[in-house]
């Protein structure tokens, strides 16, 4: 990933447009409206929940703004049946046993044995627990796919998003020393509650205009051939009107440019885009889709 010049992190975020200079170093394309965001997630100190499609840089956009501003990333993958103890703490049992048995005979009194073995060297930190402690600076907390989380554990993380602060019922209420920049993807599988919401800032990201991902794609395959980027990036964006289950995102035009380079094509043709098939149809249902298209009649239309 491409360094930005030695300077002090505030003047990558002292507007939307050092922003998005700031994004475009590090190779992230992003428009006014999705700079204007992050600025304001900075500014306000306030979560930024990012929606729209798979494939198009959400998750992205965290992992750029924590090397822009030179801090840790945090990141939190959100699935079904995530719980407390895989995303916020969990308590070193085999270590708490070995301590009460070394404190068997000792004069200590029970409340003083339970406050020791509930403190916080006996605590292992989860992704959330861990963006709270941070003692060095404020880190950046991406709490990827939060549709895939059930309602339960969306409800568990307003205190976090509201306070910043969870709370441990062995040791009380712990606060964040530096408030985390908090970033939460979602693909929408489902709909998100108003409570949560409420305590973010919102940003949607659609499928990019010709324009914008031809500047994706120079700036992330900087050696690409013009034309050829132009065909992949024409190609690509019809087979998004095809009605496609899971129609490719910008990942997939990346993916599918770099598959062609590789075969040693400098031009699309139908049997290059049936060898690369994979790289946009990610399904039976859509290879077949999309074979049924005749792409030969669908390529002299788009190039």
């Amino acid at each position: 990933m491409p360094v930005l010049p030695e300077q002090p992190a505030e003047e990558f975020v002292r507007d939307p447009d050092a922003v998005m200079r700031s994004f475009e170093g590090l190779g992230y394309i992003a428009d006014r409206s999705l700079a204007t965001a992050v600025y304001l997630m900075t500014k306000l100190r306030k979560p930024l929940l990012i929606e729209g499609h798979a494939g198009l840089g959400k998750t992205e956009v965290a992992k750029i703004l924590a090397s822009m501003l030179g801090t840790e990333l945090i990141r939190l993958q959100c699935y079904e049946g995530l719980d407390i103890s895989s995303a916020v703490y969990e308590w070193n049992y085999q270590k708490q046993l070995l301590a009460i048995r070394l404190q068997e005979g000792t004069e200590q009194s029970v409340e003083e044995k339970e406050k020791h073995i509930f403190g916080q060297e006996f605590l292992l930190e989860r992704p959330l627990l861990k963006s709270v402690l941070s003692k060095e600076s404020s880190p950046v907390l991406l709490i990827d796919e939060i549709d895939r989380a059930d309602e339960a554990f969306e409800a568990f993380l307003l205190e976090l998003l509201s306070e910043f602060q969870i709370s441990v019922p062995e040791m009380g209420t712990i606060r964040a020393k530096h408030i985390p920049y908090v970033i939460l993807t979602s693909n929408r599988t489902r709909e998100l509650s108003d409570a949560l919401k409420r305590r973010c800032l919102y940003h949607w990201i659609d499928y990019p205009s010709f324009e914008k991902e031809m500047s994706i794609v120079r700036t992330r395959l900087p050696g690409i051939e013009e034309e050829l980027g132009m065909q992949v990036v024409r190609y690509v964006q019809a087979v998004r009107q095809l009605d496609l289950e899971k129609p490719p995102g910008v990942a997939e035009t990346l993916d599918c440019a770099q598959a062609v380079i590789s075969l040693g094509s400098h031009r699309l043709n139908a049997e290059v885009i049936e060898g690369t098939i994979g790289c946009v149809a990610k399904s039976m249902e859509d290879s077949v889709k999309l074979r049924s298209a005749e792409i030969d009649k669908v390529i002299p239309q788009t190039f």
